[in-house]
């Protein structure tokens, strides 16, 4: 076997990080640099659990940090073949309680490991994007190629500054600068505050859902194990300098059709808080991926009902360990 690739996952601990690094360590071809700085959006023991299986692994290495620290690079190897930037301050409603912090997490962050990417010859840099961008564009399915974004979150607007800063070193260094739009992702070790998350818990524990708007809000739920071999084949990638792409199922599904899913699959109802919709929120989510097919051989196999009821093993499992 030849020399292993050196990749740098930001944010690595985290929901998708962490499912990205299991899986590259697992084809015994990568040497992982995680850096993760464990706040406390959400309970940071969740995501040493995550990475727990590797700390004693001599092909993965942990840096606790800061990606708005300007020193960071003192703290890295002079050479990654690939950086895949997946840290971030997530969700759309606390970006609107708190803009200033998001934008100063994800543009400011963003810029800062861009610098490490040029000042160590990073020619590969993947980069987590989000749906988001998007808004309330009523062209769905959404495609890369329409100009019109209509967002509608701080979050949003930084994951659009995001694109466009790499749209920027990718011209000016050389380097590859690959934008993944990622559409509601699920699975086991997503974040407590997402609705899959939340709703399981809730009812298991006969515990109300807050249930927004009348139910028809459209969802493109993916499953993180098709999100993880979309990521791949963006390090991977090789053709064009710089791309914009959409990682989704393409099969968006109903709150109301969430809720029924999950309730046959716990044989339990769910209590409904019915609630307004809510500011930052948008109507649907629905990605085109023809363009993911055709350069990234994107093919998403997991439906819904599947994954949620991988989802729901996992947390029964996590609920039996503690």
């Amino acid at each position: 076997m030849g020399l292993k690739k050196n990749v740098l996952v930001t944010g690595g601990a985290g929901f998708i990080g962490s499912h990205l690094i299991d899986y590259l360590l697992s084809t015994n071809q990568y040497s992982i640099t995680c850096i993760d700085n464990f706040d406390n959006f959400y309970a940071p023991f969740l995501k040493r659990l995550n990475i727990k299986p590797h700390l004693n692994n001599p092909d993965f290495t942990l840096i606790e940090a800061d990606i708005t620290d300007k020193d960071l690079y003192l703290k890295l190897d002079d050479h990654y073949d690939v950086i895949v930037h997946l840290a971030a301050k997530a969700g759309v409603r606390p970006s609107i309680q708190d803009p200033v912090l998001y934008q100063h997490v994800n543009v400011v962050g963003l810029q800062n490991i861009l610098e490490i990417a040029k000042r160590k010859s990073v020619k590969q840099f993947v980069f987590g994007s989000s749906s988001s961008v998007y808004g309330v564009n009523p062209n769905y399915p959404w495609k890369e190629s329409d100009t019109e974004l209509m967002p509608v979150s701080p979050y949003a607007s930084s994951k659009i500054a995001g694109e466009w800063i790499g749209k920027t070193y990718s011209r000016l260094y050389d380097m590859r600068f690959i934008a993944l739009r990622f559409f509601t992702v699920f699975g086991p070790r997503q974040r407590p505050d997402l609705a899959i998350n939340n709703f399981t818990r809730n009812i298991l524990n006969d515990e109300p859902i807050d249930f927004f708007g009348g139910g028809n809000t459209l969802r493109d739920y993916t499953y993180i194990k098709d999100i993880v071999t979309g990521i791949v084949s963006a390090i991977q990638y090789h053709k064009t300098g710089f791309e914009i792409i959409n990682l989704g199922n393409n099969k968006p599904v109903t709150l109301s059709h969430l809720v029924s899913t999950l309730e046959q699959i716990l044989n339990k109802k769910a209590i409904l808080n019915k609630l307004p919709e809510q500011q930052g929120d948008v109507s649907v989510t629905c990605a085109d991926i023809s363009k993911a097919k055709q350069l990234l051989s994107y093919n998403p196999q997991t439906k819904l009902e599947d994954g949620l009821k991988l989802f729901i093993d996992w947390t029964n499992k996590m609920a039996k360990s503690f």
